[in-house]
């Protein structure tokens, strides 16, 4: 289950605890799900119980017991606790991250394509930057609302000045390094180009293709020892497994607003991220959100959510390998732990290249 499934199973359990009469309150056009703050509080959280509390003239913890209700035993969800106040924490059943990963490599460079349907329209045209960065922005735009499924006017192409100074930037620093040093910062934010290209792990962009061909690497070196990636389980892949079940009352970290379309926007958690087991979680969780956060970008007109994404999917599959070695070493047989990790390390290199494509940026498998 991604969290944007999640997000409309909650999002069904208030319609249908509404349409019987046992919450009276006006149906939220969306329900945000998130990365709790620490281990021991499940998969994800949600306040929408805190919420709907006031219009419901109900203690909030009541409210999520309405909702709890109607949610445990959902396909997808083995555990759904209230923590604090009146938080739902959701523990998600065995072979999430299996199902997580073999539809990422299913649908391979349609993974973050909206499925098909009507194309919605959104909005007048983005109103870019000047110069060489509005016209790497508009490009940018054009892939990304055609992956979210929207319909908008095709940004300007850029003057022809605009244009000559992408060509001399491109010249002196490459393509991968003029759009990264463009896409990265927020509409807000001001430019700042480096003086020559950096091949090292210090430079986000290089981190991200790096990130992105070590995938591969995996995936290669793994067939070369005989045997090949398969989508599973191991204990601890998915949820953080530390502390007792409904112990945890703490309130879910700050979320990123999600758009008007119900999009989930996920934060991530650096806290999640420490140890083997949250790393993998860590990993997964960014994996599953990459389709929300394509539709964000469109929504917001702003890819640079998407570079920051494929910033901390990169950040999290290091951390995951390191911890968590994918290949078997020495003599040691290849097992199903090893397959599963195959696996979600090429589920990891399908998500960064199709975020790479949508950006205009390369994805070498060799560095």
């Amino acid at each position: 289950m991604t969290p944007a499934e999640l997000s409309r199973t909650v999002l069904r359990s208030v319609r249908g605890a509404v349409a019987e009469q046992e919450l009276s309150v006006p149906v939220p056009a969306r329900v945000v799900v998130q990365r709790p703050p620490r281990p021991g509080c499940g998969d994800y959280a949600s306040n929408v119980a805190l919420q709907l509390a006031q219009a419901a003239g109900r203690p909030a913890r009541e409210v999520a017991e309405v909702l709890r209700k109607r949610l445990v035993g959902c396909a997808g969800i083995a555990r759904v606790e209230i923590a604090g106040p009146g938080f739902l924490n959701f523990t998600l059943g065995e072979g999430a991250q299996a199902a997580l990963v073999r539809g990422i490599l299913a649908q391979g460079a349609r993974y973050g394509v909206t499925p098909g349907g009507p194309v919605r329209t959104a909005g007048g045209p983005a109103r870019l930057p000047d110069g060489a960065r509005g016209v790497v922005v508009g490009e940018a735009l054009e892939r990304i609302d055609a992956a979210a499924g929207l319909r908008l006017p095709s940004p300007e192409s850029g003057e022809p000045s605009a244009q000559a100074e992408l060509v001399r930037l491109v010249a002196r620093l490459g393509a991968d390094e003029v759009r990264w040093a463009l896409l990265r910062p927020a509409a807000h934010d001001p430019v700042r180009l480096p003086e020559r290209p950096e091949q090292r792990e210090s430079n986000p962009r290089f981190r991200v293709q790096y990130a992105y061909a070590r995938a591969r690497a995996v995936v290669r070196n793994a067939r070369e020892l005989g045997f090949a990636g398969e989508p599973g389980d191991e204990p601890g892949a998915w949820g953080e497994l530390t502390g007792e079940s409904g112990d945890a009352a703490g309130a879910p970290g700050a979320v990123v607003p999600a758009d008007a379309s119900g999009a989930v926007v996920m934060s991530y958690s650096a806290s999640a991220a420490h140890g083997p087991r949250p790393s993998r979680a860590a990993l997964s969780g960014l994996l599953a959100g990459f389709p929300d956060v394509v539709e964000a970008a469109a929504r917001h007109r702003a890819p640079d959510r998407l570079v920051r994404h494929l910033e901390a999917v990169a950040e999290a599959f290091f951390r995951w390998h390191d911890g968590c070695p994918p290949l078997p070493a020495g003599e040691e047989k290849p097992s199903a732990v090893h397959r599963a990790r195959v696996a979600l390390a090429e589920a990891t290199g399908t998500v960064l290249a199709n975020g790479l494509r949508l950006l205009g940026i390369s994805a070498p498998e060799h560095l």
